[in-house]
């Protein structure tokens, strides 16, 4: 199975040629170029999301119980149609108010969320909850609280939990303790695959492809995964890309029981 976190970087006019209407097609190429069976953005708007859904071929948008906004932007989970089936979809918002559309707490600059789906393997009939979040980028203790409700949701869980997220802080921080064993049930694919963090670890560029923070960009598994391979996807065109962020990849598998 593989999976991609990318941040798509919002559309903003001050992003000159580096605008949503530029990248767009570059990014959707990206995407399929990597193919993979999961995939979870953040700060996608629904016009962007309805975008990647009319032209992502073969995939599906999981947002069914969403109450859409247009200034929202949403951390949103696509999945190739002909690889999973969706059982259910939920989310809520990362506040003290999690069911309150847009909510925030903590001195959070903007409303953050975590979009969750339980999806059954079409060939195996197994199920998994594939998660996607983007926590603060400017408050730490909403970071830090966000985490600890996404470990609330996910130690309740009985099947395997994958979250995908930018989680605008770094290996090694209170939020990736929170969220990474022992205190949370999950184990970070990068490190489990014994990369190096180091310079060639960034995922946050502001597309220039030079290291603005380091490896802020996350992809999380309970222990029912194996980790095959991870990659950060560096593609460009003419030194041009597809968004501010770079995409993670991540190559995984459940391990057998019985």
């Amino acid at each position: 199975m593989r999976v991609m976190t990318f941040n798509l970087r919002f559309e903003n006019d001050f992003d000159g040629e580096n605008h949503w209407l530029n990248r767009r097609n570059f990014l959707v190429k990206t995407i399929q170029q990597y193919r993979p069976h999961l995939l979870g953005t953040q700060e996608g708007k629904p016009s962007m999301l309805m975008f990647l859904r009319d032209n992502l071929k073969g995939y599906q948008i999981s947002a069914d119980s969403r109450a859409w906004d247009d200034h929202c932007q949403y951390p949103t989970l696509y999945y190739l149609k002909d690889y999973f089936a969706v059982v259910k979809h939920s989310e809520f918002w990362l506040s003290e108010t999690p069911e309150v559309h847009m909510s925030k707490s903590w001195d959070s600059a903007f409303p953050r969320m975590i979009s969750h789906s339980l999806l059954e393997m079409k060939d195996s009939g197994k199920r998994i909850w594939a998660s996607v979040t983007h926590l603060d980028h400017i408050s730490g203790p909403a970071r830090l609280e966000g985490a600890k409700m996404i470990r609330a949701w996910a130690v309740e869980r009985k099947e395997p939990v994958i979250l995908l997220g930018d989680f605008n802080d770094l290996p090694g921080s209170e939020v990736h303790k929170t969220l990474r064993k022992p205190l949370g049930p999950f184990g970070d694919s990068w490190q489990l695959a014994d990369k190096a963090e180091d310079d060639s670890s960034y995922t946050h560029h502001g597309f220039t492809g030079v290291p603005a923070q380091g490896r802020i960009d996350w992809i999380l598994v309970t222990p029912e995964f194996i980790i095959e391979d991870v990659l950060i996807v560096r593609d460009q065109i003419g030194g041009r890309y597809p968004s501010d962020h770079f995409p993670l990849v991540v190559d995984a598998q459940l391990k057998q029981t019985g």
